[in-house]
C-alpha cells in the first residue's frame, strides 16, 4: 500500500508561481512512474507531467516551458514547480504513482488532490 499526500496549492494571480509537493510513503518499488494530473469540474482528468524511475520526464504541451517536474528520491517526494501561471491552469491537481511490476501485478495510487486557483 502507498499513501500520497499533496500540498502547496492555493490561489495566485496570473503570472505567479506555486510549487506543489507530493510525499509518498509505504511500499515504494524501484520501478515506477509518478505524475501530476489535473481536473476541472465536468471534465476528464488530464496528465500534466510524468517522471519515471529512469528520470525521463514528459509534459503536456500546455505547460511546457512553464512547469518543471522533479523528484527527491531521498525524501520520496515529487515536486511541480509552476511558473507563469494562467487562469486556465486552475484545477484540482492530483499526484499519482504507478508500479508496473509488484508481486500482486501492476498498481496505481492517487493522492487526495490540491486546489490551484489562478485569478486576478
Amino acid at each position: 500500500q502507498v499513501h500520497l499526500v499533496e500540498s502547496g496549492g492555493g490561489m495566485v494571480q496570473p503570472g505567479g508561481t506555486l510549487r506543489l509537493s507530493c510525499a509518498a510513503s509505504g511500499s515504494i518499488f524501484s520501478a515506477y512512474v509518478m505524475g501530476w494530473y489535473r481536473q476541472v469540474p465536468g471534465k476528464q482528468r488530464d496528465m500534466v507531467a510524468t517522471i519515471n524511475s529512469g528520470g525521463s520526464i514528459n509534459y503536456a504541451d500546455s505547460v511546457k516551458g512553464r512547469f518543471t517536474c522533479s523528484i527527491d528520491n531521498g525524501k520520496n517526494t515529487m515536486y511541480l514547480q509552476m511558473n507563469s501561471l494562467k487562469p486556465e491552469d486552475t484545477a484540482l491537481y492530483y499526484c499519482r504513482i504507478y508500479f508496473p511490476m509488484t508481486p500482486q501485478g501492476s498498481r496505481a495510487y492517487w493522492g487526495q488532490g490540491t486546489q490551484v486557483t489562478v485569478s486576478a
